[in-house]
């Protein structure tokens, strides 16, 4: 006789079999700290603050009226990116006696029922790397790659930060001596523009002093080199 599956969502009687499963997933994962905490009362508070949470959603399957597996999901948006709902799937599990049964199946086909209800129009899933069977088993209810999540610890980001931090301000200084190596270039080219009496009058004086110089008697040609063409011409 094949067993009877059905799908619900979670009421706050089932947060012991709900913290049962999540603490049997964590047993089975090779990456168990990155999928729950190891700490019953902290799952039990955990799935209850989802449970109570706007768009917070926990569905319990149910083999022969046995928790057999759960899955937990949110209600994503509009937000300010997207004016669309979409249903996040954080964790979906199935205990070991109870797999090859279509519970994992009418999981999703309950997460379907919620995702149409809310106005979703996209089912996101995030399974944890390496769990290989959780990826072919959303390869074949066809989910596609999407995006890929990174993670970072707070301190781990606070210590990149600062030494980014550190290495932007020696960028700075380093491309602060740059231009001053340029500034003195031009300023010895505006040097070696004037007349040997220029040099001699501003010989000793400051960079800006030389600079100043220099751009004064440009203009001083400039203006005699109009002047003499100016009187060269003849009006009859």
């Amino acid at each position: 006789m094949r067993s009877s599956v059905q799908v619900r969502a979670a009421e706050p009687d089932d947060l012991t079999s709900l913290v049962r499963l999540c603490l049997e997933a964590r047993a089975e994962s090779t990456v168990g700290a990155q999928l729950c905490s190891n700490d019953s009362e902290s799952l039990r508070h955990q799935i209850g603050a989802l449970l109570a949470a706007p768009g917070g959603v926990v569905l319990v399957a149910t083999v022969d009226s046995a928790p057999a597996g759960l899955l937990l999901a949110r209600l994503v948006g509009p937000s300010v990116f997207s004016d669309l709902v979409s249903l996040a799937v954080e964790a979906v599990y199935v205990a070991r006696d109870d797999r090859r049964r279509g519970v994992g199946h009418a999981l999703l086909a309950g997460a379907v029922d919620v995702a149409e209800e809310g106005g979703a129009t996209d089912v996101y899933a995030s399974p944890l790397p390496g769990a290989r069977g959780m990826l072919r088993f959303f390869a074949r209810m066809g989910f596609a790659p999407a995006a890929t999540h990174r993670v970072v610890s707070t301190a781990s980001l606070q210590r990149r930060l600062a030494g980014e931090a550190a290495s932007g301000l020696g960028a700075r200084r380093g491309g602060r001596a740059i231009e001053d190596l340029i500034a003195r270039r031009r300023q010895v080219r505006a040097a070696s523009q004037l007349d040997p009496a220029d040099v001699r009058m501003v010989r000793g004086s400051s960079a800006d002093q030389v600079r100043g110089a220099a751009i004064s008697m440009q203009v001083s040609r400039a203006v005699a080199s109009r002047r003499a063409s100016e009187s060269s011409t003849t009006i009859s």
